[in-house]
């Protein structure tokens, strides 16, 4: 006699939905072409940039161990050109994508994960609550986060943890107030009130239900602020706000690095191109990648 089938938890049946769920986004992101390029893009740029220390050596990076000549024009053995120290361009260009891919992945996050903490509290809490973080939101929000971020790292230690921090603090405004909107729209639906009369607390609310339902947004927003952190390291790097150590370069050191060394006026387009070109690339990966998702998850954005 054959035993009966077990039937499966409710754990278990919530993993299958969200395993059946990815698996439907992921055969829409797939139709999406510009996504999957900007995909195939980032994935080649994150392989390299970690890949950079098996592929390469950082100390060809210190100054004193450059084998080339100053400004010397792209060869066989420097492809990229040299720097006015005769530093490899492509070395640079290698290892400074991981610098930058750094700070604009751990600043984004930070950025985030305030947005959606403040987004979600003053819109579930509402009242006094809401009322206070949306005053300072709204603070935040009308002061240039640029200038910001330069007050903060000019007040701290310079470093790659200065500029993490300055981008984190000052890049949160927008992703507050786009979370509090999408948690609002959420606590309006039936099921949030079945929760509370059956007895569910806030934390249960804001853990079971808001939060999974709100993660979709975070994510494509996640995706879409990277980039801007990005550029928001370039130009605190290129304002000379960045790590002052030349073994760990940034895209935004070498642009700065090249508008000191006079590249324009020496004709060295290859000491001024590659970073620029690469801050250009990965910002518009990241919003290829951003935006298929974003009409993978929004049907409305398909339809259209």
């Amino acid at each position: 006699m054959t035993a009966p089938a077990r039937t499966p938890g409710p754990r278990a049946l919530a993993w299958r939905r969200r395993g059946a769920a990815f698996a439907a986004g992921w055969r829409e992101f797939s139709r999406q072409r510009t996504g999957l390029v900007g995909l195939g893009l980032l994935t080649l740029i994150v392989l390299l940039a970690v890949l950079a220390p098996v592929l390469t050596d950082q100390q060809a990076l210190d100054v004193t161990k450059a084998t080339g000549g100053r400004l010397e024009a792209p060869s066989a053995e420097f492809p990229l050109g040299t720097d006015r120290h005769g530093r490899s361009v492509l070395l640079l260009t290698l290892w400074g994508s991981r610098i930058s891919l750094t700070v604009g992945f751990v600043a984004t996050l930070i950025a985030i994960g305030i947005g959606t903490v403040i987004g979600i509290l003053a819109a579930h809490y509402g009242r006094w609550v809401s009322a206070t973080l949306m005053r300072v939101t709204d603070f935040f929000l009308v002061l240039p986060s640029l200038v910001l971020a330069i007050a903060l790292s000019t007040v701290l230690e310079r470093g790659i943890g200065t500029i993490i921090l300055a981008i984190g603090l000052t890049s949160w405004p927008s992703a507050a107030r786009l979370v509090r909107a999408q948690t609002l729209t959420i606590e309006a639906r039936p099921y949030i009130e079945r929760s509370r009369a059956l007895g569910g607390g806030h934390l249960h609310v804001i853990t079971k239900h808001v939060l999974p339902a709100v993660l979709p947004l975070v994510f494509v927003n996640t995706t879409l602020a990277v980039g801007s952190a990005i550029v928001a390291e370039s130009t605190l790097s290129f304002l000379g706000l960045g790590d002052p150590d030349p073994l760990r370069p940034s895209w935004g050191s070498m642009l700065r690095s090249a508008w000191l060394d006079s590249a324009v006026i020496a004709g060295a387009w290859w000491y001024l191109l590659p970073p620029g070109i690469a801050i250009g690339i990965v910002v518009l990966a990241f919003t290829m990648c951003g935006r298929a998702l974003e009409s993978v998850l929004n049907p409305r954005l398909r339809e259209g």
